[in-house]
């Protein structure tokens, strides 16, 4: 019984900025990886970045220098700050929360960047 709420997607200009929350809350008793991940229209969901417990982190090479992924573990909560956004990010992104070797997805939300 692990449920994620994500938030913080919408529309922005190219070179702009947005930030994604992801918040796990049910019965947990610790959270492993947390993951970012992003589909684009007519494309199979990809992986972009995930921090682990002890906040070691990893990204595709794409985002690098750009996306910034953190956590708050006394909150249950991942961020993904994103910053000079292009066209190319334009897409619905999941967070994934691992708990007891299960990966918990959360609804998804669209972030549509204009050229």
């Amino acid at each position: 019984q692990v449920q994620l709420v994500e938030s913080g997607g919408g529309l922005v200009q190219a070179g702009g900025s947005l930030r994604l929350s992801c918040a796990a809350s049910g019965s947990i008793t610790s959270i492993s990886d947390m993951r970012w991940h992003r589909q684009a229209p007519g494309k199979q969901r990809e992986w972009v970045a995930t921090i682990s417990r002890r906040l070691a982190t990893d990204y595709v090479d794409f985002v690098k220098g750009r996306f910034t992924i953190s956590r708050d573990n006394a909150k249950n909560t991942v961020y993904l700050q994103m910053n000079s956004l292009k066209p190319d990010d334009t897409a619905v992104y999941y967070c994934e929360v691992v708990v007891n070797d299960w990966g918990y997805w959360g609804q998804g939300t669209q972030v549509t960047v204009s050229s």
